[in-house]
């Protein structure tokens, strides 16, 4: 299957000789959501910005549903949405008003039913003749994804579309970009939410100082580089791990009473069938059980940090 984005070697250094992006690489499939993780000052901003046509590419090139996007950036723009990160918006103008002013700026015809649509899938419709100024912050937030929907695009890209937005409103938007998929709409998201990206991501890239650290798929990276934590909770206090215990790496906690054990789960050998043998044969009684999957954001704050 061709990739809907594809991105080959670019690079962006700015005026200030600041080296934002370096030799990234990567394709993007069609109906696919993509989570784009990494720190402050990582280069996500200024990649989607190179990728939406924003800014030029320092090298390298970008296409979009198979048009460059420097070349033929009037017919990739047409196909893409963007939703910014700030609240950019005409304080006193309606949400209805706003909304068929983007699409008019595309080009398309008046369409009351398509925008009746997007503003009632938002949760917008009863608000569509309120101002924006008048509007909460999350409300906000939904009048620019409703703009950046206004034209009928098939790929959405969302600069950290949850920032400053409560915990229920963050998990309505998770539903709203899961709905977006069903209807076929690519999507590329940044954030700083690695619950995001585990909630709602196929596909997961760490970036950090304009690198591509690691594309995968979020299961897939989940499996290869998470470990799993055996947690051992003993039926008496101990005071410290036995000498014959040494080679399992154990740590003592809860006071004494239980014992950690990590192991990577894709390994064919975990090491706990001997552990328990070797944990009876120590004189150590057990009491329960209970596994824990490494986190993404573990992940991601590894490979950050290596």
């Amino acid at each position: 299957m061709n990739p809907i984005i594809s991105i080959k070697n670019i690079n962006k250094t700015f005026s200030t000789g600041e080296e934002a992006v370096k030799d990234f690489s990567l394709d993007i499939m069609k109906g696919e959501i993509l989570a784009l993780l990494g720190p402050n000052g990582a280069g996500k901003t200024t990649l989607i910005s190179m990728i939406c046509g924003i800014i030029e590419p320092s090298s390298g090139s970008v296409s979009v549903n198979g048009f460059d996007v420097v070349k033929d950036y009037k017919k990739t723009r047409s196909i893409i949405g963007l939703v910014p990160q700030e609240l950019v918006l005409e304080s006193f103008e309606t949400a209805m008003n706003t909304i068929q002013f983007s699409r008019g700026l595309f080009g398309k015809k008046r369409d009351h039913e398509f925008i009746k649509k997007i503003l009632t899938q938002l949760s917008l419709w009863d608000k569509r003749n309120t101002t924006i100024m008048e509007l909460s912050g999350g409300m906000k937030r939904r009048v620019l994804i409703a703009k950046a929907l206004s034209h009928e695009p098939s790929i959405l890209f969302l600069d950290e579309p949850t920032a400053g937005v409560d915990v229920e409103l963050r998990k309505d938007m998770w539903a709203i970009i899961k709905n977006l998929k069903k209807q076929g709409v690519t999507i590329i998201l940044t954030t700083h939410y690695i619950e995001e990206a585990e909630e709602i991501a196929d596909r997961v890239g760490i970036i950090n100082k304009g690198e591509l650290l690691v594309i995968e798929e979020k299961r897939n990276l989940l499996n290869k580089m998470g470990t799993k934590t055996l947690t051992i909770e003993l039926n008496s206090k101990i005071k410290s791990i036995p000498n014959s215990l040494s080679s399992y790496n154990l740590q003592l906690a809860s006071k004494g009473m239980s014992i950690t054990y990590n192991y990577k789960k894709q390994e064919e050998k975990t090491g706990i069938t001997s552990l328990l043998v070797d944990l009876k044969k120590a004189g150590i009684t057990l009491k329960d059980l209970d596994t824990n999957q490494t986190s993404l954001e573990e992940i991601f704050v590894d490979i950050v940090r290596k």
